[in-house]
């Protein structure tokens, strides 16, 4: 019986996922690099696009993010990255290189 997350682990989401981690690794929660998953910018239960690369971005996943100790994808769950709290520093890591 297939479910709706079964595409989820589809070869092709997973192609995505790699090409998506090896553009960048930068957080879009935190900020920081070393995200070891993607998830949906705009969730897909909210009508988001499952497998749309534009809608897919890096994220923290299980583990955690190894700087500021954020558990990044479970704080965001399914609402949308505008109503996350975003990490504040000194450092703007969201301005890029």
């Amino acid at each position: 019986m297939a479910t709706e997350r079964d595409e989820l682990t589809s070869y092709d989401y997973r192609q995505t996922r790699a090409r998506i981690l090896a553009a960048s690794d930068v957080c879009i929660v935190c900020g920081h690099g070393a995200s070891d998953a993607v998830d949906h910018i705009h969730p897909a239960s909210k009508g988001g696009a499952r497998r749309d690369p534009d809608n897919l971005a890096p994220i923290h996943g299980v583990a955690g993010c190894l700087v500021c100790l954020r558990k990044c994808n479970s704080e965001k769950g399914n609402r949308p990255l505008a109503e996350v709290v975003q990490l504040h520093t000194s450092v703007d890591w969201f301005a890029g290189p």
